[in-house]
């Protein structure tokens, strides 16, 4: 039987964590370690080396699931540069814990038998209000070398891949979702991808909401969805509820 798989949005560290808590355990207690919860970034408990992160980093570690995410804008990105890196499932990542895991940059993943090409960052629009390297990092829009790292990846992939996962969404999803958000060079990048990448779904979060933009592209938040094998394809099943607070 396939590992499960479940896609779900931001949990901006302890704010929003609680919607990996009891309300999932109707379907979270039937989990093990080689199930997979995905973030789409913002994921924010590599924030500060304190008590209240370190607390719900051992929370997730006892869940029967593995949580894996793709980095945000809201991360704390010279902590996540200090750790070591190893590979994991055909990509890179950074170990948070044994079984909380950061899916690097421009790296491509074979989970459960499908194949996700994940590339994290975004563009925080308030950080003239924050502080750099204590609430804001510069380092939350990919590098040239990151970038070049994610064309590489893809054209090892033969610009085909199952799954996409990302922060941000492409400039023409974002102008679809809503005509007044800016775009940037990230945004941009996506787009150029998301022209030429032949795949089957691309899941974003970052905008907190919970839409689907067209049969292919989908933002999320609270809701959790599940990919389901069968044989005519994946199935995408939104869990009724998610993972809402109760």
């Amino acid at each position: 039987m396939a590992n499960r798989v479940f896609i779900t949005g931001d949990t901006h560290g302890s704010v929003d964590v609680r919607k990996l808590g009891p309300g999932f355990f109707p379907i979270g207690c039937e989990l093990d370690k080689e199930d997979y919860v995905i973030v789409c970034g913002d994921f924010g408990l590599v924030w500060a080396d304190n008590s209240e992160s370190n607390y719900w980093l051992r929370w997730l570690e006892k869940k029967p699931f593995t949580t894996l995410f793709v980095d945000g804008n809201h991360e704390n990105f010279d902590m996540l540069d200090s750790m070591e890196t190893e590979e994991w499932h055909g990509g890179l990542v950074h170990r948070v814990r044994p079984s909380v895991l950061h899916l690097m940059r421009g790296q491509a993943f074979t989970i459960s038998d499908r194949s996700f090409f994940c590339m994290g960052g975004a563009r925080s629009v308030d950080k003239a209000w924050r502080t750099p390297h204590k609430s804001w990092w510069p380092q939350e829009m990919p590098s040239s070398e990151e970038c070049a790292q994610a064309l590489d990846t893809l054209d090892a992939l033969e610009w085909k891949t199952d799954y996409v996962l990302t922060h941000c969404a492409a400039s023409n999803v974002q102008y679809r979702l809503n005509p007044t958000y800016e775009n940037d060079e990230l945004t941009r990048f996506l787009f150029d991808i998301e022209r030429k990448l032949d795949y089957r779904h691309w899941f974003f979060g970052h905008y907190h909401e919970d839409r689907d933009i067209d049969e292919r592209q989908t933002a999320i938040y609270n809701d959790v969805v599940e990919i389901i094998p069968s044989d005519g394809g994946d199935e995408l099943y939104r869990v009724p509820g998610g993972f809402r607070a109760e």
